[in-house]
């Protein structure tokens, strides 16, 4: 995987460098005139997000061998993985809607097996709500391949400009986006994605950096040219509330999977929302560091409960810093590149995404949602490394804290470096000239003030000590709310099965066990048992009862 990786990053530069697209056709069948073709379409972008995907999956699996290392069915688990990303890729390089259908479906099926992969009752509920809120994603996707065969042939890619111009094709790029909507989790169908944590940490990685949840951006990068004016506007409103609600989820969450799968989340929402404004390039350019930063997160959060014997409670971490000093560096290395500290991979795409949308004619909700979404951002990751890091620790006193899990560290430190450095380069690489960005100054520093502000307000409301009332816990109704992501998973959830569930009892009840019962089955059941004790009154006296029987039928024979 690794050199595969690098040989496709090879290629894609080539490809980048001199402009150049190839579509590879291979005939499956022919019908008289109809042909059947397999269409993998090779560019600098399907290229670039291969070779990422390939390499995260190729250091994720290099983990897993120590982190998975007592499980007894390891092999089945890199299978899985393998298929996954495997899926993936399928998706990346298809331009057409049935192969990418293909794709889509092998992603949601395998994350449904990862999902449920520690076997309790907890893992298959997240499973059922993962598969169910991305089957509606693969219905659209369905439909929208009915709706090509207006057209010539399902490969989308020859008519992106007919899409955005037909009135009555605007339904295809519209089931798109719903499609890309339940698959990147965005509302109404964000509950499924913190859910999703009851997976292996190391799918976790894979899974929320640059695989299933990314699926959904890449879809709409690709069919960014067939978007019209409305479309795009409900795209910016949904993605911007998500990226809001995400943040404000993951400052009042205690679960250390689940702070970054919010985090996740988040970020998913500001790749949407500048790509409704239009910037798709700047989309995909987010989506590559995100995948790189966010892997690493994740691996570090995995070797942490991996040494906290399981525990996933921020609030019995603290004081790592001092037992595991490399874990905690690459720990708060990818939160400020998260936060987008100038000079790490983060602050290239998240400063020119946030300069980009100032540039543009918005109105001021869009404005300020951006910079509380930024600030928000900074706040749970500070927020993380105040309970994580620094101060007491407050995990059981019997315990052997070490980082002697070197190949997991191996793992980790193969990432660290990109990490680092990926920003600048991929932005000299994917912008052959810079972005003349021209705003005052006040709007300059606005994203800076933001960073301080969320800083700020992230350490005030996690403070914590012995004579010192958490702030949270001082509006606790309000900070359940907002940590149960605006109650989006009751709603899904409970909200749906409800009633339905209510319905069958009663009817079970009422009719399965009731009239249907008295009238039906047990009826007839009651019946033949009536009349097969009488008969066995009958069988008991058998010899006596045969002779008066028979004196009876003479006598009724004289008589007639």
């Amino acid at each position: 995987m690794l050199s595969l990786s690098l040989i496709l990053f090879v290629w894609s530069l080539y490809l980048m460098i001199f402009d150049m697209s190839f579509f590879f056709e291979f005939g499956l069948v022919m019908i008289n005139s109809s042909s059947v073709v397999m269409t993998l379409l090779v560019d600098w972008m399907s290229m670039l997000f291969m070779s990422f995907v390939l390499f995260i999956s190729c250091v994720v699996i290099y983990y897993s061998d120590e982190y998975m290392g007592g499980d007894l069915n390891i092999n089945r688990f890199i299978s899985l993985v393998v298929m996954f990303v495997f899926s993936m890729v399928l998706l990346i390089i298809s331009p057409n809607l049935i192969s990418i259908l293909l794709g889509w479906d092998g992603l949601g099926l395998v994350s449904y097996c990862l999902v449920i992969y520690y076997q309790n009752v907890k893992s298959y509920n997240a499973g059922m709500l993962t598969a169910l809120s991305n089957r509606i994603g693969d219905v659209a996707l369905l439909m929208s391949i009915a709706w090509m065969l207006n057209y010539g042939s399902w490969s989308y890619i020859f008519y992106l400009e007919e899409l955005k111009g037909d009135y009555y094709m605007n339904i295809i790029t519209f089931l798109i986006l719903l499609a890309a909507m339940t698959k990147s989790a965005q509302i109404p169908f964000s509950s499924w994605l913190p859910a999703a944590m009851a997976a292996p940490t190391p799918v976790s990685s894979l899974v929320h950096s640059s695989t299933l949840v990314t699926a959904g951006v890449y879809l709409l990068i690709r069919f960014n040219f067939s978007f019209g004016d409305s479309l795009m506007y409900f795209l910016l409103f949904i993605s911007s509330m998500t990226m809001f609600m995400s943040g404000l989820g993951a400052s009042f969450e205690f679960d250390l999977k689940k702070i970054i799968a919010l985090s996740t989340l988040s970020q998913l929402g500001l790749m949407m929302s500048i790509l409704a404004l239009g910037g798709y390039k700047l989309a995909f350019f987010h989506l590559l560091v995100h995948a790189l930063f966010k892997a690493l997160l994740f691996m570090c959060a995995g070797n942490v409960i991996h040494n906290l014997f399981n525990c996933q409670d921020i609030r019995y971490m603290g004081g790592l810093v001092s037992s595991m000093p490399l874990t905690c560096v690459y720990l708060n290395i990818c939160n400020l590149s998260l936060c987008g500290l100038p000079f790490l991979s983060g602050f290239y795409s998240k400063d020119l995404i946030v300069e980009v949308m100032s540039m543009g004619y918005l109105n001021i909700y869009v404005y300020f949602i951006f910079y509380l979404s930024i600030g928000l951002t900074v706040c749970y990751s500070f927020r993380l490394v105040y309970y994580t890091c620094v101060g007491d620790f407050n995990f059981f006193s019997l315990n052997v804290l070490s980082e002697r899990n070197y190949v997991m560290l191996k793992g980790m430190s193969g990432l660290i470096l990109l990490v680092i450095v990926m920003g600048s380069v991929l932005s000299w690489l994917m912008f052959f000239y810079p972005y003349v960005i021209i705003l005052p100054f006040y709007m300059k520093v606005m994203t800076l003030f933001s960073i301080l502000l969320g800083v700020f307000v992230g350490y005030e409301m996690s403070k914590f000590s012995l004579s010192y009332f958490n702030l949270s816990m001082a509006f606790y109704k309000t900070s359940w709310f907002l940590a149960s992501m605006w109650n989006l998973p009751i709603i899904s959830t409970h909200g749906i099965n409800y009633y339905p569930v209510m319905m069958g009892s009663l009817l079970y009840k009422n009719l399965d066990q009731g009239w249907f019962e008295y009238f039906g089955a047990q009826k007839a059941y009651l019946s033949l048992v009536k009349s097969s004790k009488l008969s066995q009154i009958f069988f008991n006296n058998n010899i006596k009862l045969f002779f008066i029987l028979l004196v009876m039928w003479l006598m009724v024979l004289m008589l007639f």
